[in-house]
């Protein structure tokens, strides 16, 4: 059984869906007959913050903040047909924040996965195109431990994330711009690191609706298949 609700993604007697999280993960869901596919905002906080975490360089008892800026598909069937319409809020002209009482559904799911013991300060902000999206957390240097750095992260990164289908991508902007279309249309996350030495931003650049929703759903099939983890997905 594969739920793409958010009823069973902290609960530990379900595989949580993000086989590039680690091999502990891959395996669960392979042997699993029951996964959790992760939420699309939750999937970009926790490719950035798990592995930081798990080396050790980013403490658990972290204060974090993250901006994601989404496609409006994410909102479901309603907030699709007010985007659609003929006739409509002129609100709708410009990115929205929502949320704004930081009760979101993906926060638990971000703080179990990830191990942080506070969850972070969590601002989603839907656009006026139909999919796409795009995670950024900001870090001071200060917040690192065990000798932390940007070009530490970079390596973490680069050993984590080798692809196919989740990859770790330098200087990837383009031209000084991050657009949250880069990866429209595909099942593939792109992991990216920004800044300088004292402040780093870590951005993941990927469709909410394929490796943040069916594209994740499809990928955990195939590794209960036993197939190809790519087959049928666009990289």
């Amino acid at each position: 059984m594969c739920d793409t609700s958010t009823a069973h993604r902290t609960n530990p007697d379900w595989a949580y869906g993000f086989a590039e999280l680690g091999s502990e993960f891959e395996q669960k869901i392979k042997n699993s007959k029951r996964i959790a596919v992760p939420g699309c905002h939750a999937s970009g906080f926790i490719a950035l913050v798990h592995p930081l975490i798990k080396a050790g360089i980013l403490p658990k008892d972290a204060l974090l903040s993250a901006h994601s800026l989404t496609g409006y598909s994410g909102g479901g069937k309603k907030m699709i047909a007010d985007y659609q319409a003929e006739e409509r809020s002129t609100l709708l002209n410009g990115p929205r924040q929502y949320a704004l009482a930081q009760k979101h559904k993906h926060i638990p799911e971000m703080t179990k996965i990830t191990g942080l013991e506070n969850a972070p300060v969590f601002c989603p902000i839907v656009g006026d195109f139909y999919s796409g999206m795009e995670v950024t957390i900001p870090l001071f240097k200060s917040q690192l431990t065990n000798g932390g750095s940007i070009e530490k992260i970079k390596e973490i990164y680069k050993n984590t994330y080798k692809g196919p289908i989740v990859s770790y991508n330098e200087a990837s902007d383009e031209e000084g711009f991050l657009s949250s279309a880069r990866y429209q249309d595909k099942d593939s996350m792109s992991i990216e690191v920004y800044g300088n030495d004292d402040r780093i931003i870590l951005v993941a650049r990927y469709d909410n609706l394929g490796k943040g929703a069916s594209g994740a759903a499809v990928e955990c099939l195939n590794i209960v298949l036993g197939e190809d983890k790519t087959k049928t997905l666009v990289i």
